[in-house]
């Protein structure tokens, strides 16, 4: 019975020959990584034109406007308060919407499928396997770390919800606001010692701890994993067939024990499948309520939210900022 499940597992994740849901994964994040790419090569030769540097017009590569959270959950509030969109940087709001959606429908997708930081910490995590430095710490260390992520989403939850309508409008239509993602450019292109040194600290933690920053800091995962313990998509383990091996908590990047769970309902699993993979005896699957789900279903889930996103903003006109170029630019003229 054992041998004729572990049969079926295998064959799961045949395929054509070489697809399994970390390749499948991989390639998924490879794809945003390089659209995140040339969207910021094309937000520096937007920079270069609107100081003056060059002479050829590039547009404001909206994609950029994904790494302004703070902004878009600005813009959020004030499309909850006044059913207005943001017009200054509103591809940003379509981002997180879409993000919030991957936690409801791909259990956190975003944060397993689509964020480039994540591929880079999941990166320094295989990294530091193969180099034999990563340790989990145990539970006494590990709760405070992982609270630090919650500290910071509450501060900013916090700021937020206590502004005023006004006060969102002067934020959003701010100076500062109005270039941030300029900013956000200028830090890495003129980075500081200080941001040097915490560079350099996140990469040996991330060596050190696994997915140190997906797991341990980003407030961002923090925000989709909370919604997602609404989500009715979660891996599920058949307790009668389980032979309790361990192999699914070893596997799972975020450190989730599930072994020791029927449903796995974690505010960590962002839906990679790796336990589902790593399990030799088919008792684990993705289920909708109690209904099993292909194992592809979790990536493309999380491909189309974004992409479906992306286009239905482009048809609304609530993709690219409908405020001229030639008006903003004297604003990067400024003094960043």
């Amino acid at each position: 019975m054992r041998e004729g499940l572990e049969r079926s597992a295998r064959k799961r994740f045949i395929g054509l020959g070489l697809f399994t849901p970390e390749r499948i994964r991989r390639l998924i994040q490879a794809g945003f990584a390089a659209a995140c790419v040339l969207a910021g090569w094309r937000l520096h030769l937007f920079l270069l034109w609107a100081r003056g540097e060059a002479a050829d017009v590039v547009p404001r590569p909206p994609l950029a406007e994904g790494f302004l959270p703070i902004s878009a959950l600005l813009g959020l509030k004030k499309l909850l308060l006044s059913a207005q969109w943001d017009l200054i940087h509103p591809a940003g709001l379509v981002i997180l919407l879409a993000a919030l959606a991957t936690a409801i429908l791909s259990r956190k997708g975003f944060c397993g499928y689509v964020c480039p930081v994540g591929l880079l910490s999941n990166g320094m995590e295989r990294l530091g396997r193969r180099l034999g430095t990563l340790r989990r710490p145990p539970k006494w260390i590990d709760w405070p770390i992982m609270a630090v992520k919650y500290g910071f989403l509450g501060f900013f939850l916090y700021s937020i919800l206590g502004m005023s309508l006004p006060q969102v409008d002067a934020f959003l239509s701010s100076p500062y606001n109005l270039t941030a993602e300029a900013r956000m450019l200028a830090f890495f292109q003129d980075i500081s010692r200080v941001g040097i040194g915490v560079l350099v600290a996140l990469v040996l933690g991330s060596l050190l701890v696994p997915n140190l920053w997906c797991r341990n800091l980003c407030p961002y995962g923090a925000l989709l994993g909370l919604l997602a313990l609404a989500s009715p998509v979660a891996v599920r383990r058949d307790t009668d067939t389980c032979a309790g091996c361990g192999r699914c908590s070893r596997a799972c990047p975020m450190a989730i024990r599930v072994q020791d769970t029927s449903r796995v309902n974690s505010p960590e699993c962002m839906g990679c499948l790796s336990c589902v993979q790593a399990c030799k005896g088919g008792c684990l699957s993705m289920s909708l309520g109690r209904r099993r789900m292909p194992w592809i279903t979790m990536g493309l889930a999380a491909l189309l939210i974004m992409l479906g996103a992306w286009l239905l903003a482009e048809a609304a006109g609530v993709w690219q900022s409908p405020i001229p170029a030639h008006m903003l630019r004297m604003f990067y003229t400024l003094p960043l």
